[in-house]
């Protein structure tokens, strides 16, 4: 009887994890490993779905942001590859890494820089010679081979925070993340709760908890993306990857939906 009893509490433990797991949902690649479906390109001064210069490209199974197609010079085209439809809670998760050189006259601070968006705007609703989309950045960055650089790190194009109940009007909040030099893997995860609570996570560590994501009333596009958006809240928006003029590697970019 004390047998049945423990295999009985066994299965009903088991029986509960599972249905926990179904209600948050199960992990759902966003990037196939083939090629480019379900993602749209915008790079400044050109129009939405142009990926000039092939700068987001599938290659032996890996999501490549490259720019041999520039002919030596960024020229400050900046871009986004958004993925075709929003969320608002969930974790995303994603592993990328950092090779090869800078392209030429792209700008010092975007030295091994690329960055995850969230909460963002559609592409289409971009201007054409828009450099950011208005969004949540979750800044991804690589060590120089000595010294400290945090990765995880919060930017803010037309955008504001808060942290411990104060709004945030500063650019970049730097997280506690550890430095990662060379063309090492590094996983990413951000979980996000519509417009309550946004958490960063590096290689399983939390590094960076913040809340309330909310309109910038100071960007150009405030009122358009208050009246579109049904308030200054962000309580959800697109997902998109950033290339900034140094070549980007992602592996794998995954979601699972919360309740």
């Amino acid at each position: 009887m004390m047998l049945r009893n423990m295999i009985l509490a066994s299965i009903a433990i088991l029986s509960a994890a599972s249905m926990a797991a179904a209600e948050e949902g199960e992990w759902v690649q966003l990037f196939n490993g083939r090629d480019l479906e379900g993602w749209t390109p915008k790079i400044t001064g050109y129009p939405a779905g142009e990926n000039f210069g092939d700068t987001f490209r599938v290659e032996d199974g890996l999501l490549k942001v490259d720019y041999d197609g520039y002919n030596g010079a960024f020229d400050r085209r900046f871009g986004h590859l958004f993925y075709n439809r929003p969320f608002s809670n969930y974790v995303l998760r994603a592993e990328y890494r950092f090779v090869g050189d800078q392209i030429g006259g792209g700008p010092g601070w975007a030295r091994r820089n690329s960055g995850i968006m969230i909460h963002g705007q559609t592409p289409e609703s971009m201007g054409k010679d828009q450099n950011f989309p208005v969004s949540i950045e979750v800044q991804l960055l690589g060590g120089f081979g000595e010294g400290s650089r945090p990765t995880g790190n919060l930017c803010t194009p037309g955008t504001h925070v808060e942290i411990d109940g104060e709004l945030l009007t500063r650019h970049v909040t730097k997280s506690s993340s550890d430095t990662y030099h060379g063309e090492q893997w590094v996983t990413i995860e951000i979980e996000a709760h519509g417009d309550k609570e946004i958490i960063h996570r590096v290689n399983g560590k939390e590094v960076l908890r913040y809340s309330a994501p909310q309109l910038d009333p100071r960007d150009g596009s405030f009122n358009t993306l208050k009246e579109h958006n049904g308030g200054k809240m962000l309580a959800g928006g697109t997902i998109s990857i950033q290339s900034e003029s140094h070549p980007v590697h992602f592996r794998k970019i995954e979601i699972r939906e919360l309740d």
